[in-house]
């Protein structure tokens, strides 16, 4: 409880109530050199629920949400179920405060597993039995990397974990993803080094084009809400699919130094 857990922090910049003195204050301090902090969080929470929202309507039906965290308002078995009653949602996360809080979370619903795991250990996450329950990878999974990848260092192949899962997958397959990035190596090191000196695990934030590496082989759809083929396909997710902003790859303001990159690709 004295170490700011990622998870925590992300509770408490939502407004949630979840969170420890440690987890505060390490987001105070994360504030006064990224002012944005709370709306960063908070675009990403609502791209979550735009991009399951998407890909629900075009009939995928199964979610592997890795690296879930703590349990809050619009989670991902709320908007999957809303637009289609039969979807089916496995939650994994290896922190065991966020599955004592999901698997509260998820008793209503048959359809919702929370699965204790290391995310890096696909093996054990595809063969567990709550994924078995829930999950035939003979159809199409979404796999959910929302604010996930930079949580890990590079050495534990963060981009290779997740082609290997993918390949396990069957055609018509996605990834909604979204990850921390910057175009300015001083503001990437910044954050990267202020996370880490509160001795949070953690990995870095990463340039967009080194993000981009998890869309590889993979078909990106249009970040427009009226699907045009329009300008880039990985976004800010601020901006992504959003009803009253047009798409942008950074944005606009040049002192904002970094952004979520975020994208939904399929496995065609």
């Amino acid at each position: 409880m004295d170490t700011p857990s990622i998870a925590r922090m992300y509770d408490y910049l939502l407004g949630g109530k979840d969170n420890f003195e440690a987890d505060r204050e390490a987001c105070e301090e994360l504030a006064k050199g990224i002012p944005e902090l709370v709306a960063f969080a908070n675009d990403n929470r609502a791209f979550l629920g735009r991009a399951v929202e998407y890909v629900s309507r075009q009939g995928v039906e199964q979610f592997l949400d890795l690296g879930a965290g703590l349990p809050t308002t619009e989670n991902t078995h709320h908007v999957a179920q809303r637009a289609n009653p039969g979807a089916r949602v496995v939650y994994v996360d290896h922190d065991p405060i966020v599955l004592a809080h999901g698997r509260a979370l998820v008793t209503d619903s048959a359809g919702t597993a929370f699965l204790m795991a290391d995310i890096r250990d696909t093996d054990q996450v595809l063969s567990a039995p709550e994924t078995h329950r829930l999950i035939d990878t003979d159809q199409p999974v979404c796999v959910m990397l929302v604010s996930l990848l930079h949580c890990l260092p590079d050495e534990s192949d963060p981009f290779g974990m997740v082609r290997s899962l993918l390949d396990r997958l069957a055609p018509g397959s996605c990834v909604i993803f979204s990850h921390i990035v910057s175009d300015d190596p001083e503001a990437a090191a910044w954050m990267t080094e202020k996370i880490l000196s509160f001795g949070t695990p953690w990995g870095r934030v990463r340039s967009p084009e080194e993000a981009s590496a998890v869309f590889s082989g993979l078909e990106l759809v249009s970040p427009w809400i009226d699907g045009r083929d329009q300008g880039p396909r990985a976004v800010d997710c601020a901006t992504w699919r959003h009803p009253d902003r047009d798409p942008l790859r950074r944005p606009d303001d040049p002192e904002i130094k970094r952004w979520e990159m975020s994208g939904v690709a399929f496995k065609r």
